[in-house]
């Protein structure tokens, strides 16, 4: 059996990274570890191959070669996916595709013959006879949120990893909290489930014997979620890396309240986090309230964002606006917040009422939804009726952007968060090829494009107040670069 799995492509957004991957010579940011952990539950006598539109076209010897296409999509790559589909059909392929964006209705949007809804590790087994039957069903959904006993090894041997910024691996799905704009509590779960440590490890391991050194991203809808499992994996990675003798580096997503917990933080330094993206979402306490983000009221979020810094730890910072306690002087407020915390990589998005969420399903019985989500939260505009006025709203968010990335601004960022940060734990080793990422970004920033002054500028203040820093200063230029790229297209 010949199984063609396929990644759609994802849009030019804050996501994709792509005005930053050209300067690091990666042909896109993050591999497709749901198909690659897809393929690892098919027959080891199947033969796979994967193509991530990402990172190569679709060429149609590869559809000739399938018996079958699997994909799996979010809402935001939708219009890749129905290239997908139709260039399939065009070959006389069956399409099999699942992930966030099929809900059980989706083949009739997107035209899939076989939907698979919710997570496959308990649906492998009928799927699979059905395939090799030739007798597919429509629809095949989950009964249940499965173990995590059942995931297997992801088929690392797909991809080439040199092709990607990052690589990715998983410990846990589901999320304690329910935040009412969230769909993880109904795509995953309230209660977070795990991996073993050592089914972990075995995955670190995996990357580590195909030669990977670089950054590693534990895409887990919250890894703090369980924090006394939490703070045994960490005990188990740091052996793990004093064992092996690995150099990788790891990010992840979290809630803030981490901040609370300097035994956590302490831990998670020492196993090698560097980043953590946190859902800030808003200065508003008002607004934090209606969107039952109650886990950021805790604490003050300013000095949150600041004890981890100084733990070791980035701060990548996911912020909205668009809600109903929303005041007009939001815009304001949420630059303030950004820049005086230096949260350099600052993602603000307007908010998406996504299908499977409380705020979908309040909107709806409102009135005021006026379509579906596209997944992308930074320039497809709003698909509710806001509390404040739509043009109003759009146009200081577009500002709200452009001037978070316009350089002297961004600079500034960089250093308030360089003055606030204490390198902890293992550095973050240098890559084959970050010499040629200087080279590039002294060019397009500091000669091609506007900025270059400012640029110069914030080069020659790091080398005379903080010269070690260097190498984080331009890997956070070059991602602010992307960003302004792409704020400037909004």
């Amino acid at each position: 059996m010949n199984i063609l799995l396929v990644e759609p492509r994802t849009p030019d957004t804050f996501w994709s990274m792509r005005h930053a991957l050209r300067f690091v010579g990666k042909r896109a940011a993050y591999p497709p570890l749901g198909l690659l952990t897809v393929a690892g539950l098919l027959p080891r006598a199947w033969h796979c191959r994967l193509v991530d539109l990402n990172v190569r076209p679709l060429g149609d010897r590869d559809l000739q070669w399938a018996d079958y296409v699997l994909t799996s999509a979010m809402l935001v790559q939708t219009a890749s996916l129905a290239e997908i589909v139709a260039r399939s059909h065009r070959a006389g392929k069956a399409v099999i595709a699942g992930g966030p964006a099929f809900t059980g209705d989706a083949a009739d949007r997107f035209g899939v013959d076989h939907v698979v809804v919710g997570e496959a590790e308990e649906l492998a087994p009928a799927l699979i006879g059905d395939m090799a039957a030739g007798a597919l069903q429509p629809l095949y959904r989950s009964p249940r949120f499965p173990d995590l006993a059942l995931t297997p090894l992801p088929r690392w041997d797909l991809v080439n990893p040199r092709d990607y910024a990052s690589m990715s691996v998983q410990w846990c799905r589901g999320c304690p909290f329910d935040c009412e704009f969230c769909d993880i509590a109904a795509l995953n779960g309230r209660v977070p489930r795990h991996k073993s440590n050592a089914q972990f490890l075995a995955e670190l391991d995996a990357l580590h014997a195909r030669g990977w050194r670089g950054m590693t991203f534990v895409v887990d809808d919250n890894f703090v979620g369980n924090r006394p499992r939490c703070r045994d994996l960490l005990r188990a990675v740091i052996q793990w890396r004093r064992r092996s003798g690995s150099r990788m580096v790891l990010m992840t997503e979290a809630s803030v309240d981490i901040a609370n917990d300097p035994e956590m933080l302490q831990l998670m330094a020492e196993a090698g986090f560097k980043k953590v993206f946190l859902g800030i979402e808003t200065p508003s306490i008002e607004s934090l309230r209606e969107c039952r983000k109650h886990q950021n009221l805790r604490s003050d979020l300013a000095t949150a964002v600041r004890t981890i810094q100084a733990a070791g730890i980035e701060v990548i910072g996911g912020f909205i606006v668009g809600f109903d306690n929303d005041q007009p002087d939001i815009f304001e407020r949420q630059f303030e917040f950004i820049q005086k915390t230096g949260v350099a990589t600052a993602m603000v998005g307007l908010l998406q009422a996504v299908p499977r969420t409380r705020l979908y399903q309040r909107l709806a019985g409102e009135g005021r939804l006026r379509g579906d989500s596209t997944g992308d939260n930074t320039s497809a505009g709003l698909n509710f009726e806001p509390r404040l006025d739509t043009d109003f709203l759009l146009r200081n968010y577009r500002q709200l952007m452009q001037r978070l990335y316009e350089p002297r601004t961004y600079y500034r960022r960089i250093q308030t968060f360089l003055a606030a940060h204490r390198p902890r734990g293992p550095r973050i080793p240098y890559a084959r090829g970050d010499v040629a990422a200087l080279v590039r970004s002294l060019w397009l920033m500091g000669v091609v494009h506007s900025g270059r002054r400012a640029y110069w500028s914030f080069l020659t203040r790091t080398l005379l107040r903080q010269p070690s820093r260097l190498g984080v200063a331009v890997t956070l230029a070059i991602t602010g670069f992307h960003f302004r790229q792409v704020s400037a297209a909004l």
